[in-house]
């Protein structure tokens, strides 16, 4: 038996992938059947949804409060956040898998000289964005209707920080956890640059992802976040509590963030990977199986969504 909750507690609520049924008491204000997802938009004041339909179920993608842009109601996404006391520098930031935006919003708001790019597959989520979550064109914000993996296979640019925040309802694409993925994104990182994901725990892929992302980036941070888990990976030497609170507390006074990267750091799990009795010791490191030229010619053929 894998012993995960000697770590992480007991899991007993997602913020990602909050399921219910598909009826739901909010009120309706808009939804779309797009080539990928099933897209529903509920607003309960002062908060809106943006949830995809999947396997008879709802599950909600990203939240937003209209009275406050820079909230980010959501445990999760305030410790994608934790990011920035890792990373060297802090000039480019790419996130794929932008949602309602709020994660990329946020960071764009508390820095706004900093440029920051989001990967977006589904337009259907961009335009709903746009409509609903408060999303605007502006100066060192970009948004991109691309699949992330062919975007950073193609982009020539490096970022100080990396985002991976893509579900199709309660799963990462399996395109976007393998070793040859993370590789991709190592490529893309600039001296000093740090790797965050959010990778849902409950699932049978937690154990392999863990270990896939580990065979890329030796240096693995975890942080719970209200039953989800979000991975910081790194190269180089071990990040030391001292350290990552003095960066902390420089980057806080520095960007005036709402949500206190000292306060995330009392969060920060260290985890043994191999031989301990958290990580299940059979669990695959996983590939893509095929050669990396087929991957980008079957990536748009994966992401549809199923009849």
């Amino acid at each position: 038996m894998i012993l995960r909750s000697v770590i992480f507690g007991v899991l007993a609520s997602l913020s990602l992938v909050t399921s219910a049924l598909a009826q739901d008491t909010r009120r309706l204000l808009d939804s779309k059947e797009s080539l990928y997802n099933n897209i529903y938009v509920y607003e309960d004041p002062p908060y809106r949804s943006m949830t995809f339909g999947h396997n008879k179920r709802i599950y909600t993608e990203s939240m937003y409060n209209t009275g406050d842009d820079r909230d980010l109601p959501v445990d999760y996404t305030r410790y994608m956040t934790a990011t920035l006391m890792y990373a060297k520098d802090v000039h480019a930031i790419l996130e794929i898998g932008f949602g309602g935006g709020r994660t990329a919003w946020y960071l764009h708001r508390f820095l706004p000289k900093v440029s920051v790019t989001s990967v977006e597959l589904d337009p259907a989520v961009l335009d709903l964005a746009k409509k609903y979550f408060g999303i605007k064109d502006e100066p060192n914000f970009q948004v991109v209707n691309r699949d992330g993996r062919l975007f950073l296979s193609e982009a020539k640019d490096k970022y100080d920080i990396i985002l991976i925040d893509a579900y199709r309802g309660p799963f990462v694409p399996f395109h976007l956890l393998t070793k040859e993925f993370y590789q991709i994104v190592k490529d893309h990182l600039a001296d000093g640059g740090v790797v965050a994901q959010n990778v849902e725990p409950s699932t049978m892929l937690f154990d392999s992802a863990v270990k896939t992302i580990a065979s890329v980036f030796p240096e693995l941070d975890f942080y719970r976040a209200d039953g989800n888990i979000v991975t910081v990976g790194y190269n180089g030497p071990t990040r030391s509590a001292e350290d990552l609170a003095a960066a902390a507390r420089e980057r806080d006074a520095a960007f005036a963030l709402r949500y206190s990267l000292s306060d995330m750091l009392a969060q920060r799990r260290r985890i043994q990977i191999d031989g301990g009795k958290v990580i299940d010791a059979n669990a695959k490191v996983l590939t893509d199986d095929f050669a990396p030229v087929e991957t980008l010619k079957n990536v748009e053929r994966h992401n549809r969504k199923l009849p």
